[in-house]
């Protein structure tokens, strides 16, 4: 039986809204305060097919029946910030979709309109303001063009209360999405 609470909105892609609250729930063990990290996300018969050892891994008790999408973990550069890199970024045929990951400090409605220009003087307002909240997103995209994104609030961290939605975050979904494009300038 599926939980409720996991179950994705009738308009969501299953398979990358399973792979995204996948990545989140991953992500959500190793704590706060990490590094961006990048996944490709590949179709989990495809690669079973490739890959068979992986079946016990995966859980699968019949590789034969494998349905939905692999995470795969990329390595990310700690020095590049990860809209840096996404800009940078083209994926080979084999990646079906890919999900990013970054942690970012939320300011409330009106404390943009006292955010200095400068970038330095931007961050440290950011972290010193009362109001601010700490999210991870994990925006995740597929070929066809289905997007997925799970969002934890620090201040509310348990499973319970990750917000999901297909559109919640449409910058980085915008990022994520031209990395399955042919427009994306280099391949991982």
């Amino acid at each position: 039986m599926t939980d409720p609470e996991l179950s994705p909105e009738p308009s969501a892609d299953p398979a990358l809204a399973t792979a995204v609250r996948e990545v989140e729930s991953h992500v959500a063990e190793a704590g706060w305060d990490q590094p961006a990290r990048l996944y490709a996300l590949v179709d989990t018969a495809s690669l079973v097919a490739r890959e068979p050892g992986l079946a016990d891994s995966l859980g699968l008790a019949d590789p034969a029946a494998a349905t939905g999408l692999t995470p795969v973990e990329q390595e990310v550069a700690a020095d590049e910030p990860l809209e840096q890199l996404l800009q940078r970024i083209a994926w080979p045929d084999t990646v079906v979709g890919c999900a990013a990951v970054v942690e970012r400090l939320v300011l409330p409605p009106g404390a943009d309109d006292e955010l200095p220009d400068d970038v330095a003087a931007a961050a440290a307002y950011a972290r010193s303001h009362p109001d601010r909240q700490e999210v991870r997103i994990v925006a995740g995209a597929t070929r066809a063009g289905t997007t997925y994104c799970a969002l934890r609030m620090r201040a509310h961290d348990d499973a319970a209360s990750v917000v999901a939605s297909p559109d919640l975050v449409p910058g980085l979904l915008e990022l994520v999405v031209n990395t399955l494009t042919e427009e994306a300038v280099e391949e991982t």
